[in-house]
């Protein structure tokens, strides 16, 4: 009798597992595989990221978050940019490098290389402005304008494949 009490416990936990398993990946955490070179070097092509979409219903993005969002111009299509700029921020980029209310910021994820300058633009409330690590490949806000924060699907985890490249963001 005691051997079917075990195998009833252990039948339990595995189902307890199974649901927990399923309702995080439902919920809050949501699996993206890179497929383009925007965000090199902080992402490449082919990494796998968890992506947390819980992470901002009750915060906001802030400069430096890596997130995963509709792309306003299809919808159906999801990017990863970084975030440069928030609400009430102005931004500019001119010499090669980005200005945020009139300071320069430190980018050392940045791939270097040179791309065309952008007019300051003063950032309207709910939204937030986006660009790639690799700025000389990333189609993002400079092209399709500022980014409505309810596009935002979540901030990026983690790379956890392939193994050598495993890492947080936090």
């Amino acid at each position: 009798m005691k051997h079917k009490t075990r195998i009833g416990w252990l039948i339990w936990v595995l189902a307890a597992v199974v649901v927990c398993a399923a309702l995080l990946r439902l919920f809050v955490l949501q699996p993206y595989t890179i497929s383009s070179n925007s965000m090199e070097p902080t992402l490449v092509p082919g990494d796998r990221i968890l992506v947390n979409r819980f992470a901002y219903q009750y915060g906001t993005p802030t400069r430096g978050d890596i997130v995963v969002f509709a792309y306003p111009k299809d919808t159906s299509r999801t990017f990863v940019k970084r975030v440069i700029a928030v609400d009430g921020e102005t931004v500019e980029l001119k010499g090669n490098q980005v200005y945020v209310n009139g300071s320069l910021i430190q980018e050392p994820y940045l791939k270097q290389g040179d791309y065309s300058p952008f007019e300051p633009e003063t950032i309207p409330a709910e939204n937030i402005f986006v660009l790639g690590d690799n700025r000389r490949e990333s189609g993002d806000s400079r092209e399709w304008g500022v980014l409505p924060r309810s596009y935002i699907i979540g901030k990026a985890w983690f790379v956890y494949s392939p193994f050598q490249r495993i890492k947080f963001f936090w």
